[in-house]
């Protein structure tokens, strides 16, 4: 099993607005639709090996989901599915969110 590596909520922001990182919501699509982090990209996890998930060259994908265990739970399948970096979004949506950073809902 993979283990990703955890990124804090502000350096994930702050690599989101320079163009560093790619959010992907690996929530439900009814999770996504009822709030999620602007620009994250909805790439659920019941779905995921059939998804067609391309992302920017040069770019780290940063995957999330509510809290982070679920994350953290399926890491490696996460990773497999990116050429690159990946991260994990420490605390999911709900660190986002105690951090004081915007979601859409």
């Amino acid at each position: 099993m993979s283990n990703l590596t955890r990124i804090d909520p502000r350096s994930a922001a702050e690599g989101v607005k320079a163009g560093r990182y790619h959010l992907i919501d690996i929530r439900e699509a009814d999770e996504y639709a009822r709030e999620h982090i602007p620009g994250a990209i909805s790439l659920p996890l019941s779905g995921l090996e059939a998804a067609d998930l391309r992302l920017e060259a040069g770019r780290t994908a940063v995957f999330h989901c509510k809290s982070g265990m679920r994350t953290q739970t399926h890491c490696g399948r996460l990773e497999a599915r990116v050429d690159g970096p990946a991260l994990i979004l420490d605390g999911g949506i709900e660190g986002w969110k105690q951090a004081g950073l915007p979601v859409v809902g």
